[in-house]
């Protein structure tokens, strides 16, 4: 359906091909405020559209919208187990290992497998040469995914895992590559971050006018720079802080595709749940703005 006083000869229905990654240096500044109501923005205005939830730690896209299950996939990963009856304490398999996975104290019999360091490669299988080692599967998580009626996933990993990343990557080739995808990525520029941004063709930063907004915005573009990858930014709750941000970021040639003032009003919508967009038409028209100017530059995924 289209919002209130928009003609259907504005509103472009073919669309290309597109991922965006709405990502941050830090939690706290706004990623997901961005991230589910550009995707709302797409729904009113009948673009084909995905929603991936890639902080599987907390996610909590869902909370914006009523939706249906439509199926649940369970991530797991299989880690060594070493029978040390079988074992000759060689060490070859901790040779083998590139993740320091396996603690070994040959003249005493103690071998350890460090299941969280383990990354499931099968290394160190294949060094042993005694048939000690063999595998167990270990639960990481789950991928739900919902429509709404477009589609939202979901990664979720389970309390106590190291790793999400292999939640985060079925997570997004469950998404497919057709219609425009937003990646709603974990905050930082650690591994879940990197495994985010890198099936992107374009990724917006959200920042906050602030030396802490800075100094996390910083990291973020400088880790992108080493993936070549393109970047612009949103600053949320501009009006608080100082103008370094804008100095730094007219230095590096980064683009400002929006900005939101640092309203109370605003920040009770987000609080109850509920999306901006549907209370204020000038934001609804500033996410349509940007997304259409991110498609013209960046659409016709290859990923």
């Amino acid at each position: 359906m289209d919002p209130e006083g928009v003609n259907d000869s504005e509103v472009e229905r073919v669309m290309p091909n597109l991922k965006v990654a709405i990502a941050s240096g830090k939690g706290g500044t706004g990623k997901t405020l961005i991230s589910t109501n550009l995707f709302h923005v797409l729904q009113l205005y009948g673009y084909d559209s995905t929603l991936v939830d890639c902080d599987a730690e907390e996610p909590n896209d869902m909370i914006f919208f009523n939706r249906d299950l439509k199926k649940s996939i369970k991530i797991g990963h299989h880690v060594p187990v070493i029978d040390t009856d079988k074992c000759v304490f060689c060490g070859k398999c901790r040779e083998y290992c590139s993740y320091n996975a396996i603690f070994i104290i040959p003249h005493a019999g103690i071998i350890k497998v460090i299941e969280d360091q383990c990354h499931s490669c099968g290394a160190c299988i294949v060094a042993c040469e005694s048939g000690a080692i063999k595998e167990k599967e270990i639960e990481l998580g789950e991928v739900h995914v919902y429509t709404t009626p477009s589609k939202i996933i979901e990664s979720m990993m389970r309390p106590g895992i190291a790793s999400p990343v292999k939640i985060i990557k079925t997570a997004v080739k469950e998404a497919g590559s057709h219609g425009i995808i937003i990646l709603d990525s974990p905050p930082g520029t650690s591994c879940p971050f990197i495994h985010t941004v890198m099936n992107a063709d374009h990724v917006v930063l959200v920042t906050e006018p602030t030396p802490f907004g800075l100094s996390d915005l910083k990291q973020s573009v400088e880790t992108l720079k080493t993936m070549n990858k393109s970047c612009s930014v949103i600053l949320n709750r501009v009006g608080i802080g100082n103008n370094e941000v804008y100095k730094y970021l007219e230095d590096e040639n980064i683009p400002i595709v929006m900005e939101i003032p640092f309203d109370r009003v605003i920040a009770g919508y987000y609080t109850n749940g509920e999306l901006v967009v549907n209370h204020s038409p000038e934001i609804r028209d500033q996410f349509l703005a940007m997304i259409k100017s991110i498609i013209e530059k960046y659409g016709n995924s290859n990923y």
